[in-house]
């Protein structure tokens, strides 16, 4: 734009800079509209049935694995996507190993804090949703984690004998999963959840299921190189966090939600098994820098 233009443009110019000085000052919203969540009651049990959905055309797996870190230190919070999901080094991963190996119990007890997380992200269609009935007949995407994935595994691989096998990603031969919450000694449990029989998805209507196929979500974009930082980048937030001191930890006072669900008191991200089934993605995006 020449000396001309930009007296010509100065009216409207300082109209534009005002419109992104509002952006600027709003709040950003980073939930991602297209992942569904189950709504949890006043007592922290909630109820549900999902479809678990086939691979989208381009991909042949219907789920993405996704390793992140989140944990607070000296320093503030680490909250980030692991490279070792993409087979690569990670320093934090580095980093617990040492404090795994020195032998002593309270550097095993910071290894076991900041510790990877574990996600599986898939497509679904929700089959019922008492507490959204809004949501009902719509594809989402549906993060999840250990536990869930493990009651999968039981239906493709069944135990006994007399158990067949059931692929719950398949339109004709899948199932429906009720999904069965509930708040057990303080965290979400998932252990009543369980898949129905297998039966035909819309009566193996052709022109639905190809309909329903083509609304679903490309999951590659999830472990994109691009969405993790390089090992360097990594290393030097990793040591910004813990402000100096390997071992050094921090009371968290901070409130984090916990995204699987709607509603959650919870006050700090989960120490146990059941932490495997904590959303950190929407973390990351709004502490960094």
């Amino acid at each position: 734009m020449g000396f001309k233009d930009l007296k010509k443009n100065s009216s409207s110019m300082a109209s534009k800079l005002q419109e992104e000085l509002e952006k600027s000052n709003k709040t950003n919203d980073y939930k991602d509209d297209r992942f569904w969540r189950p709504t949890l009651d006043s007592a922290s049990n909630g109820y549900a049935v999902i479809r678990f959905l086939p691979a989208v055309e381009g991909e042949d797996i219907p789920w993405v694995k996704l390793y992140s870190h989140a944990f607070k230190g000296k320093g503030g919070w680490f909250i980030h996507n692991c490279p070792t999901t993409l087979g690569e080094k990670c320093p934090v991963c580095e980093g617990n190993s040492e404090l795994w190996n020195s032998g002593t119990e309270s550097d095993k007890r910071i290894a076991r804090d900041r510790k990877r997380k574990l996600t599986y992200i898939s497509n679904i269609l929700v089959v019922e949703d008492p507490a959204a009935p809004q949501n009902k007949g719509k594809v989402f995407l549906f993060k999840y984690g250990k536990k869930i994935f493990e009651k999968i595994q039981e239906q493709m691989n069944p135990e006994f004998q007399d158990e067949s096998a059931v692929n719950p990603f398949d339109f004709w031969k899948g199932a429906n999963f009720k999904l069965k919450i509930r708040k057990v000694d303080g965290y979400v449990n998932y252990d009543k959840s369980e898949f129905s029989a297998a039966s035909e998805l819309f009566d193996g209507d052709d022109a639905k299921l190809e309909a329903l196929w083509k609304k679903q979500y490309a999951l590659k974009e999830f472990i994109n190189p691009k969405e993790f930082k390089s090992y360097s980048e990594l290393k030097t937030k990793f040591v910004d966090a813990l402000g100096g001191d390997v071992r050094a930890t921090a009371d968290t006072e901070d409130t984090i939600e916990d995204e699987p669900v709607v509603r959650s008191n919870r006050k700090s991200l989960p120490k146990t098994d059941v932490d495997e089934d904590v959303d950190v993605e929407s973390y990351l995006k709004s502490l960094e820098d």
